[in-house]
């Protein structure tokens, strides 16, 4: 059984001071059946004062996920959000799959009208995309079981985007994910939603981290996102089209929903200039026994954010003219 020690801090660093910043953050394991968590702290502070920690609320969300609240009102350039855990993961019972396909292709039918699925099966705006809708047409065989085609779709996806950085953003929608078919984690995770929404098979988003147990998995030092599709008689099941595999016990998850904005890790708002700098850094280290080397990280992701030009109104004219009066009254 992997056992790990994670650490995944978020910087934001301001132009100028900002106050009155209200913030959620999505950064709690869900333990489970899959998950033991042995410890997790999440600590926010700020440079106001001396650099005191600051208290957050909890609460579950309707997806049974941990939210972390908090406010900082005083004014500050810069606020950090660390989470650390040790957590040991456990592989799953992959399914047996011996229903026969009529039997599960019906009970997936049924599921259409349950409030429980209903979130998982909305398109959203795929279902205006005739070339998805087609692309579903061609890969899916309502011969063969859910489960099979869920396969066929997640390979589907891997084999034709490029995972490259830097050409998306978490507000990149699937009709631009699909004409450019290049992305990062959670393109690739957006677009097997799609696919598998319009194919009848429940699926939701999954937040969390990719533990490497070999080179080359794709999403480490960062935090990663997959899909949960539903197979029937057996429940949800893991798959990651961006390292095409089935989720095991080398994934960590955070936070599930319909969608990344359902499982944003921090967001919150602020009063104050909007240019600001966004640092986010996850380091993975095993506690096993014999497990393998982690791999060196990467460059933590840095974005800079621009202050955003604002509309002249008949209010901001008014107070330019009325601080260019004080001014000449100085001289």
């Amino acid at each position: 059984m992997p056992s790990y020690t994670l650490k995944h801090t978020t910087r934001y660093t301001y132009a100028a001071e900002v106050i009155d910043c209200a913030n959620q953050v999505m950064l709690y394991p869900l333990a489970d059946e899959r998950l033991d968590v042995a410890r997790h702290e999440v600590c926010v502070s700020n440079d106001s004062g001396s650099k005191q920690r600051i208290g957050l609320d909890t609460y579950l969300d309707c997806y049974g996920n941990t939210v972390g609240v908090f406010t900082v009102l005083q004014p500050h350039t810069v606020l950090v959000v660390e989470s650390t855990a040790d957590v040991t993961t456990h592989p799953i019972l992959f399914p047996m799959d011996e229903a026969a396909g009529d039997l599960q292709w019906q009970d997936l039918q049924r599921r259409q009208f349950d409030p429980a699925f209903i979130d998982f099966l909305n398109p959203e705006e795929a279902k205006l995309e005739t070339d998805l809708v087609a692309t579903v047409h061609q890969l899916v065989n309502y011969a063969d079981k859910p489960l099979k085609n869920a396969l066929v779709l997640s390979e589907y996806v891997y084999d034709n985007v490029e995972y490259r950085q830097g050409v998306t953003n978490v507000e990149t929608p699937v009709k631009e994910i699909w004409q450019l078919k290049t992305g990062v984690c959670q393109d690739f995770a957006h677009l097997l939603l799609a696919l598998l929404r319009l194919a009848g098979i429940p699926a939701r988003y999954v937040s969390g981290y990719v533990c490497p147990q070999v080179e080359g998995v794709r999403g480490y030092g960062a935090t990663h996102a997959w899909v949960e599709a539903y197979i029937p008689f057996y429940g949800w099941l893991g798959l990651d089209p961006t390292n095409n595999c089935i989720v095991n016990d080398g994934h960590i998850r955070v936070a599930l929903g319909r969608n990344f904005r359902d499982c944003t890790p921090v967001k919150g708002t602020y009063k104050g200039i909007s240019t600001h700098r966004l640092e986010v850094s996850v380091q993975i280290e095993s506690r096993t026994p014999n497990q393998p080397a982690t791999p060196a990280l990467a460059p933590a992701p840095t974005y800079e954010v621009p202050d955003r030009e604002m509309p002249i109104n008949s209010y901001r004219r008014y107070i330019d003219l009325l601080l260019q009066h004080q001014e000449q009254q100085q001289q």
